[in-house]
């Protein structure tokens, strides 16, 4: 591929269709393998925020988002993308306005990784549209942005776990959508990497007006980098909803997660940071067969 620099374009570029959040689930009933993980689920996504979904294993955190990005079919309730249901778009239109990175991504056998981040100019091409410059410019720049641009040319079968997380997010920004849906970006990544892919996320939600929903799991990179939190309790209704701040308590995190914790203010950010309570040394703990008295 020729190597050549463009810019991504801002969230700004794209009207707005509607007043109210371009993207929400209303009511919505979500079944996996055949089992029901949410009922009666109305998620409203800020437009322009950096919206991260928390919850226990299992109460359908990916499922929703899954959802969202119709990559499955509620079995009650619409999801809404623009006014309109979502089941009505055309797939194309639906890639043109949102771009989605899975959690867990297979790539063709013998793939590079420019290849595999040219496939997110997929909804830009048609029947009167081929290969452009724009496209090249779209694919170089995600690479650049992503830090993979030296492994163009590289399978990525070859890859670690991390680069080939990153090479997929590369595939997502080159789609050049200002709707980016994330399950769990952070996979496989070390905690250095981790860092890097949120401060992207925040860069592109800050800088560039895009509207960013993330799966994650650490408590604490949720609540330095959101700016809305959708908590999902147990049963998969919502336990909890607003900016970090307002949401992220001791009884939230010990009701939902089962953890005797403290919030306090993050020395770096001021934002809310989740602490452990110390376990109990054994030393301390009567067991059943000590004699009390002795």
């Amino acid at each position: 591929m020729t190597v050549t620099s463009t810019t991504l374009p801002t969230a700004s570029t794209v009207p707005a269709v509607h007043d109210g959040s371009r993207l929400r689930a209303e009511d919505l009933t979500l079944a996996y393998d055949q089992r029901t993980v949410a009922s009666s689920l109305t998620v409203s996504i800020p437009d322009r925020s950096f919206t991260v979904i928390l919850g226990p294993n299992a109460c359908g955190k990916s499922t929703l988002l899954k959802a969202l990005a119709r990559l499955i079919k509620p079995t009650g309730g619409t999801v809404l993308l623009d006014g309109a249901s979502i089941a009505t778009y055309r797939t194309r239109e639906v890639a043109r306005r949102l771009g989605l990175l899975p959690q867990s991504a297979n790539a063709p056998s013998g793939i590079s990784v420019s290849e595999l981040v040219a496939r997110g100019r997929y909804p830009h091409q048609g029947f009167l549209r081929q290969w452009s410059a724009e496209d090249e410019g779209a694919v170089t720049e995600a690479m650049r942005r992503t830090g993979v641009l030296d492994l163009a040319d590289r399978p990525v079968d070859d890859l670690s776990g991390g680069q080939r997380q990153r090479v997929w997010l590369a595939m997502v920004l080159a789609q050049q959508t200002d709707i980016l849906l994330l399950d769990e970006p952070t996979t496989y990544l070390d905690i250095s990497h981790q860092f890097e892919v949120l401060d992207l996320c925040a860069e592109l939600h800050e800088e560039r007006g895009h509207t960013v929903v993330a799966v994650l799991h650490d408590l604490n990179q949720a609540a330095r980098y959101a700016t809305h939190l959708v908590v999902l309790g147990p049963d998969g209704a919502v336990a909890a909803e607003g900016a970090p701040a307002e949401v992220l308590t001791a009884e939230l995190v010990e009701r939902v997660f089962g953890l005797r914790c403290r919030v306090v203010p993050d020395p770096e950010t001021g934002t809310p940071m989740v602490v452990r309570a110390a376990r109990k040394p054994a030393a301390a703990v009567v067991t059943d067969h000590q004699d009390p008295d002795r």
